[in-house]
């Protein structure tokens, strides 16, 4: 059998560094979404209030509501939206709540919603009780 012939490697994908003052700055080094390869990947969000930079108060409603608030402008930052996403990860300090977040994420995702994971982590920035992240096309 002939071996296969080296292949050119193709250009690089561009990546762009996105950045909205929609959202509280990140206090770690990170990025709010890169975009690329015609997808954006958008750093889990938390419930962060963008006036204030705090945790917003209420509870995992709120919080979840916030997190989606934040994530659809980081999405708009990126020219894209809540309605491309493809996929989502959900962190959450109390799986007890998943029922109560749910209510809200399926307010912002109303209609066939982004394939998902969804787990409890030991301890999330801020006493955050949940992160987003998500996957969406460009």
């Amino acid at each position: 059998m002939k071996p296969a012939e080296p292949t050119e490697l193709s250009e690089p994908t561009e990546r762009s560094v996105i950045h909205t003052d929609k959202v509280p700055p990140a206090r770690v080094p990170l990025s709010q979404a890169i975009k690329t390869g015609g997808w954006v990947f958008a750093s889990g969000q938390l419930g962060m209030d963008p006036r204030t930079g705090r945790l917003i108060e209420g509870g995992i409603a709120a919080e979840t509501r916030q997190v989606c608030e934040n994530l659809k402008a980081v999405l708009e930052a990126a020219g894209s939206s809540l309605a491309r996403v493809a996929k989502v990860t959900i962190y959450l300090a109390d799986l007890g709540e998943l029922m109560v977040m749910n209510q809200v994420f399926s307010e912002y995702f109303p209609v066939d919603p982004p394939a998902r994971t969804t787990f409890q982590a030991a301890g999330l920035v801020a006493g955050a009780r949940v992160e987003i992240e998500a996957i969406a096309s460009a």
